[in-house]
Formats: structure tokens, sequence, C-alpha cells
């Protein structure tokens, strides 16, 4: 498994919507949580090693409704 992290703009008043349309209905998507900054939410995603960042970005993610921008972040070792 791969973990990214998927920072969120989202339209103004949705991103309640798009927190809980991710949870719901993208099955990579492991919590939402909302932020403060340029973006609203971020998520946390674990991927299949074989599967394809840009994909999963482009069609799981950007293609919910409420979604204005996105920024991926990619992980590469988890500390604890």
């Amino acid at each position: 498994m791969k973990t990214i992290f998927i920072m969120v703009k989202c339209e103004l008043g949705k991103a309640y919507d798009v927190a809980a349309a991710s949870v719901e209905n993208v099955e990579q998507v492991s919590e939402v949580y909302s932020i403060s900054g340029n973006y609203d939410l971020m998520m946390k995603c674990y991927l299949n090693e074989d599967q394809d960042i840009g994909h999963f970005v482009n069609e799981q993610i950007q293609t919910l409704p409420g979604i204005k921008d996105t920024f991926t972040l990619i992980t590469f070792k988890a500390f604890s």
C-alpha cells in the first residue's frame, strides 16, 4: 500500500458535502479532515502499489461534486 494526502479546495458551502461523499463513495479514502489555510479538506488515501496516483486523483477525487482544486502530497516513509 502507498499513502497519499490530497488537499481539496471546495466550492463555497460544499466542504461537508464533499467530505461525506468522498468517505462514502471512494473506497481508497481513509480519513477526511477539515483544515485551515488555502484548502478546505485534507484526504488520507491508501492506494495499491500498482494503482496510478494521477488517474486516481483525476478520475475518483476531482470528479466529486463541489471540488474546485486539489493538491496531492505523495508520502515516502511513515515513522512511528
